[in-house]
């Protein structure tokens, strides 16, 4: 079957949207492709640039067979490695409901705020973008948890998205991530990551 053009466009641009400038500077730089395969094929092979050695330096970020089998066993241990999380991204992407992984990012990062200025300032930004009615990237979210929300704005707190990015992650637990799993797209990943020298 035939991959669509647009829908493939939208896989390449997740790792833009998961990994920092930094991490992005050699994939930028390396790859002209902008299939989503090329994309993880880069993430897993070992090379000698300059560009490729500025990502991998750190050997404890290029995912190896045993990390890549290891995202099959929790949604969790998907998510807490770097490159399993962008290549979730990228699954997401396809179908069409990224929306859910950026929202729990920016409420991971929301919960290591310490300022009442920056909880004030951050909660208004994942509000505009992902609670309110006709928001960008709104998720879906049940009329409690998200009056919730808005009661919480006045004075927000680490935990005011907690339910909120319970539901989300447990929406992503129980339909995306076995769908990944499943994906050809994570076949992919474990036949490259076998193919990694040592």
């Amino acid at each position: 079957m035939r991959e669509n053009p647009g829908s493939q466009s939208a896989q390449s641009m997740a790792f833009t949207d998961c990994l920092t400038t930094a991490d992005l500077f050699a994939e930028k730089k390396g790859i002209k492709s902008k299939n989503w395969r090329n994309r993880l094929r880069f993430l897993l092979k070992t090379h000698s640039s300059q560009s490729v050695l500025h990502l991998m330096k750190n050997r404890s970020y290029r995912p190896s067979a045993d990390d890549v089998n290891q995202w099959a066993q929790s949604l969790d241990k998907l998510l807490s490695h770097k490159y399993g999380k962008a290549a979730f991204c990228i699954f997401l992407k396809s179908e069409f409901c990224e929306e859910n992984i950026e929202f729990w990012t920016a409420c991971e990062d929301f919960r290591t705020l310490t300022s009442h200025k920056e909880l004030a300032s951050k909660a208004n930004s994942i509000y505009e973008e992902f609670i309110k009615s006709e928001a960008p990237k709104e998720i879906n979210l049940d009329f409690h948890t998200r009056n919730a929300i808005v009661q919480s704005l006045h004075e927000p707190t680490m935990t005011s998205f907690l339910e909120a990015q319970k539901k989300v992650y447990s929406l992503m637990e129980n339909n995306s991530y076995p769908r990944f799993i499943h994906s050809a797209l994570y076949k992919e990943l474990c036949v490259a990551a076998k193919h990694i020298k040592s």
